[in-house]
């Protein structure tokens, strides 16, 4: 889908979509290969950096679907919107079109801006839907953006190995991941599966040389593995450096630092 409006009334704007393979039931292993794709030989190799990247897996169009009643699941597997803007937003459009074509299950283009904005809606709408779901847990790790579908396609297994229901975004020009595990509202604190699935996911993120916040920080949920991501050196230096400015430990306490 492209859509070319005026953004602040001042520069034009293209929104793309495309529908990555399959159609039908979701295969985690054929979606990762259509995000590696995408990422190394369109958004990575071929040096083209849209003001916006954003993917949504098959389960959070599903989710989407059922909050909306829209039909975006059943179109196929996964969502990848890409939005061009300022002076050379045209040119880099028709660009990304030629890009995608081949590499994506489809690429479609329209010049009615109501059609365009369907899945910029269903983006902005995709954690109000899982939150309908139940009590969500919301990740944030961050990887390198050639190790984007393989990251996905962990998580997959993940969900599957620990029975957890997880639901991925992502903000795919800068392989930031938000695995968001939607946990049974009547079970109270967080079950040991959810903890032992998050625990798989940083370790994921981490193999390939990401981090464990792409966004976010770290909290109070997951200092457990800050040391992971500094090495046991770097965390003691950081404890040091506190117990310097803050020798009574007065400050933000009970905190990871």
């Amino acid at each position: 889908m492209i859509s070319s409006y005026r953004a602040r009334e001042t520069l034009p704007t293209f929104v793309l979509v495309a529908w990555c393979p399959p159609r039908g039931p979701w295969q985690p292993a054929a979606n990762a290969v259509a995000y590696k794709q995408v990422q190394r030989r369109v958004l990575t190799a071929a040096r083209w950096e849209p003001s916006m990247a954003e993917l949504l897996d098959g389960p959070v169009l599903g989710a989407v679907d059922d909050a909306q009643g829209t039909d975006l699941r059943s179109r196929r597997g996964a969502l990848l919107l890409l939005q061009c803007d300022g002076q050379a937003a045209a040119t880099e459009a028709k660009r990304a079109v030629r890009l995608l074509r081949g590499r994506a299950t489809s690429v479609e283009s329209t010049a009615d801006q109501a059609e365009a904005d369907r899945p910029l809606t269903a983006r902005r709408l995709a954690l109000p839907a899982l939150e309908r779901l139940g009590r969500v847990l919301i990740e944030d790790i961050a990887v390198p953006r050639s190790h984007l579908g393989t990251v996905v396609r962990e998580i997959t297994a993940i969900a599957k190995r620990h029975d957890v229901r997880i639901f991925t975004l992502a903000h795919a020009a800068d392989g930031n991941l938000h695995p968001i595990l939607v946990l049974d509202p009547d079970t109270p604190g967080i079950p040991d599966a959810a903890w032992q699935a998050t625990g798989e996911i940083f370790a994921a993120a981490l193999r390939p040389g990401g981090t464990l916040t792409g966004e976010h920080g770290v909290g109070t949920l997951m200092r457990r593995w800050l040391v992971d991501e500094l090495g046991p050196e770097q965390h003691a230096l950081q404890h040091r450096i506190k117990a310097a400015f803050d020798p009574h430990l007065i400050l933000n306490p009970g905190k990871a630092l």
